[in-house]
């Protein structure tokens, strides 16, 4: 019963962080046809179904500065490579879980 409890305070704490990091992610991605005015005017991608891989690999590209954009490169500067990995999984599944939901 201990082993059940430490493991749902893990979950719990590893939702809280999931969470803070996907509504930082949603105040562009989550808006449908959303487009952005700085630095130029494009239309912000969605993120739910993308493949985990492209995601990692945009984040790292972003907080290296090979992908040159101010908003994207704060949010990914912060996160450890594990960290993209953990938010570029629930991306990946969140189109998944949306169809499951329906």
């Amino acid at each position: 019963m201990l082993w059940y409890m430490l493991m749902s305070e893990e979950l719990r704490v590893w939702e809280q962080r999931i969470g803070a990091w996907v509504a930082q992610c949603q105040g562009c991605h989550g808006i449908a046809d959303w487009k952005t005015a700085v630095p130029e005017v494009y239309r912000v991608p969605k993120l739910g179904g993308q493949k985990a891989n492209y995601i990692v690999a945009a984040l790292k590209a972003y907080r290296s500065g090979e992908r040159d954009f101010p908003t994207m490169r704060a949010v990914a500067q912060p996160l450890t490579d594990k960290e993209m990995g953990e938010l570029a999984n629930y991306y990946a599944s969140a189109a998944t879980q949306a169809a499951e939901t329906k």
